[in-house]
């Protein structure tokens, strides 16, 4: 990746949408739903420890790229940021509590004396995690074809943004001499912690929904995990791949370069260019 572009979408978010905005699906509305509480809190760690780190990076020719990268990387997450922020309100309107935002907040003020190498090490985790997440989105359509059309844009928009800046985080982890170790181990406690907060925050969303106990709220889990094309088959390889040695981000994705990660999110770009703009390599708030 040379540059990353900060895009708009054409979507209005102020008008609502609705509770299960996913084909009528209780579990797989309220399971994205439960991931985009996260993301505000979550993607403002991620702009503040790339930032940090990439202050530490030297001032010359061989690191400008990164440099740049950077600063594409703290658009594009600024923007999500955003963009989630307004559906998070939608969805406090709709009477969903956002408790993974506050127990994310609370584990950052915990780490906020840790050494930034570390900061790096769980943004890097988490950012596999998406990125993994974000070309599943993409490679399997079955995943957001029930979607309302808006709803399904931001969600494969956000997926074509991860899958560009999917390594930056680990590149300016490495070029500050982070090891494997470090990260690895990192890398498992983010997988454990993602799943735990992922689950119960649905779990909290299903109840204020009432749809919890519901068989159907049940099978949809099911399906959407093990079903076919499902999120455990397609991604668990995946995700495991980063404990590798010589592992690299922009290797994770198909070996065919025709059907890669990156290819897929270019796919999508060129056929729904009439869904977004650009706006420039930073996001003014970002900065």
């Amino acid at each position: 990746m040379t540059t990353l572009t900060v895009r708009k979408l054409n979507i209005d978010l102020s008008t609502g949408f609705a509770r299960h905005w996913h084909g009528g699906d209780a579990f797989r509305s309220q399971y994205f739903n439960a991931l985009s509480m996260s993301f505000p809190v979550g993607e403002q760690y991620f702009i503040d420890s790339v930032r940090a780190g990439a202050a530490l990076l030297p001032q010359d020719a061989a690191h400008q790229h990164l440099h740049d990268l950077v600063r594409g990387f703290i658009g594009q997450e600024a923007t999500h940021r955003h963009v989630h922020g307004l559906y998070n309100a939608q969805l406090e309107k709709q009477g969903l509590i956002n408790i993974w935002a506050r127990l994310a907040t609370w584990r950052i003020e915990l780490s906020r004396n840790l050494h930034v190498l570390h900061q790096l090490a769980v943004t890097a985790a988490y950012e596999h995690c998406t990125a993994v997440f974000a070309e599943g989105t993409l490679r399997y359509s079955s995943w957001f074809d029930a979607a309302e059309p808006k709803m399904r844009t931001l969600w494969l928009w956000h997926a074509v943004e991860e899958t560009e800046h999917r390594a930056v985080a680990f590149d300016v982890y490495q070029a500050l001499g982070g090891g494997t170790l470090r990260r690895s181990l990192w890398f498992a406690y983010v997988l454990v912690l993602f799943s735990l907060d992922a689950g119960v925050q649905t779990t909290l969303n299903l109840w204020r929904d009432k749809a919890l106990f519901k068989p159907g709220t049940w099978w949809s889990a099911t399906t959407f995990f093990f079903g076919r094309d499902g999120v455990a088959w397609r991604c668990t390889l995946p995700l495991l791949a980063y404990f590798k040695p010589g592992f690299h981000p922009a290797g994770h994705t198909s070996t065919a370069s025709a059907n890669s990660g990156d290819a897929l999110a270019g796919e999508w770009l060129a056929s729904h260019a009439d869904e977004w703009r650009a706006v420039g390599k930073t996001s003014p708030d970002a900065l």
